[in-house]
């Protein structure tokens, strides 16, 4: 039997990649019965079509708000998206990220191994040990620790070394974040510049390893599900802590009580949860979660989608520049003649600081630039905020671009692809309907 194509409009409604593949195999902008179909997808008119690049799937179709995506149901935790149990592994809706200092229920959920029984003891007897390269070993509770060293809170930035990957293509391994594997909490503890200093480095010590209480999830005794190292000098950082409190309450069990490291800037999966030794190193760690393709990455660019074990990539240290829109969510429609938007969002750059965000309403024919605040302190994320015009009802994406304090700005695609999907920082894309 003769196979009778179907039209665009239900395409769009069904098959929404086919019907992109489809509409964009042209040359120039959308019109007539594309444009048109386009149009009845997204649930309006589209004013800036004319400039929308070839072959760009609307963030609409592509990345559908309520996408069937389940949500975490725990106590403690708002209905963050849940996208593993074993380990568990939650993120937070950019739109939930809108406050200075992410409450707790919002922090996204990362595990690498299982939970481990909570903590039944006073905290402050829970015990640290220092070792390895040092003079002299430490073994401190975390009541000698806030007694014998200054006690600071920062407003500190910790995000997931795989946020983003889900803009990777072909997809890569790994959990498939969006833009909310982050948050940017007030963390109070002991600088560990001050412990290693305590304990007097060795000449020869140039790396530190974490280890921490969580199981490995096979539950074999012993085995580690997680235990990462960075180099002396991220330790010797002052914003680099072993924390006890969070937003000024102890750490929630699901987030390492009653201690953890709290390494900012660099891939959360440094900041060890329930942490319980360090050990200085005159080599880098081998621990799970260290070598390899691990939280590590290209040195030159690969073949997307190609085999690699990784001998010639470098570890992730500081994280790539991001902005999100915080205010307004992916999906929200407006009413009829909205034709001015005040928006805001979240900006933080690894190491570094974000000198501009730019907003585009019209799939970057034109960038405005928005108010960018300076961060509190090192390596809390900033704030900005700005307000864009719309000529009239129909269907728009708010592109956020940030560019950090070096000049380097996202890009429009996640970039330098790797097998386990770090390091995405594609520019962030929500659809808004208008009327």
């Amino acid at each position: 039997m003769k196979r009778t194509e179907r039209g665009l409009s239900e395409l769009y409604s069904t098959d929404p990649e086919r019907a992109d593949a489809l509409a964009f195999g042209r040359r120039g902008p959308l019109k007539g019965a594309t444009l048109a179909a386009m149009g009845a997808a997204v649930g309006a008119s589209i004013p800036f079509a004319a400039q929308m690049p070839d072959g760009m799937l609307p963030a609409a179709l592509a990345q559908p708000a309520g996408n069937g995506t389940p949500t975490l149901r725990m106590d403690g935790k708002a209905a963050l998206l849940l996208l593993g149990e074993r380990p568990l592994v939650a993120e937070t809706p950019e739109a939930m990220l809108d406050d200075d200092v992410t409450p707790v229920d919002k922090f996204f959920v990362r595990n690498n191994g299982g939970i481990p029984d909570r903590f039944a003891g006073d905290p402050k007897s829970w015990r640290v040990r220092l070792d390895g390269e040092v003079n002299t070993p430490l073994d401190l509770s975390l009541g000698d620790l806030e007694s014998r060293f200054e006690v600071v809170t920062l407003r500190l930035q910790m995000e997931c070394g795989g946020n983003g990957r889900a803009g990777f293509v072909p997809e890569t391994r790994g959990n498939q974040w969006g833009n909310g594997a982050i948050s940017n909490g007030e963390w109070t503890g002991v600088r560990l510049r001050d412990v290693i200093r305590a304990a007097g480095p060795k000449d020869g010590a140039r790396f530190t390893g974490h280890f921490g209480a969580d199981p490995h999830l096979s539950g074999e005794p012993g085995r580690l599900s997680i235990s990462r190292g960075m180099p002396i000098a991220k330790a010797m950082d002052d914003t680099t802590l072993i924390a006890f409190r969070l937003n000024g309450q102890p750490i929630p069990h699901i987030h390492g009580f009653p201690a953890r490291l709290v390494v900012p800037g660099w891939p959360g999966s440094l900041s060890q949860k329930w942490l319980n030794r360090i050990t200085l190193r005159a080599t880098p760690h081998d621990g799970p979660g260290m070598g390899g393709t691990s939280y590590r990455m290209p040195v030159r660019p690969i073949v997307p989608g190609s085999n690699n074990n990784g001998a010639d990539f470098a570890d992730m240290t500081s994280m790539p520049v991001r902005a999100l829109l915080t205010n307004v969510a992916h999906g929200t429609r407006l009413p009829a003649g909205t034709r001015r938007l005040d928006l805001r969002g979240q900006a933080w750059a690894g190491d570094l600081t974000v000198r501009d965000v730019h907003v585009s309403t019209d799939f970057g024919a034109s960038w405005t630039a928005m108010q960018v605040a300076a961060p509190p302190n090192k390596h809390s994320w900033q704030r900005w905020t700005g307000s864009v015009e719309l000529p009239s009802d129909g269907y728009y994406e708010i592109w956020t671009r940030g560019t950090d304090s070096q000049g380097r700005m996202q890009p429009h695609a996640a970039a330098n692809w790797n097998p386990q999907g770090y390091g995405a920082n594609a520019m962030a894309r929500v659809a808004v309907l208008i009327g």
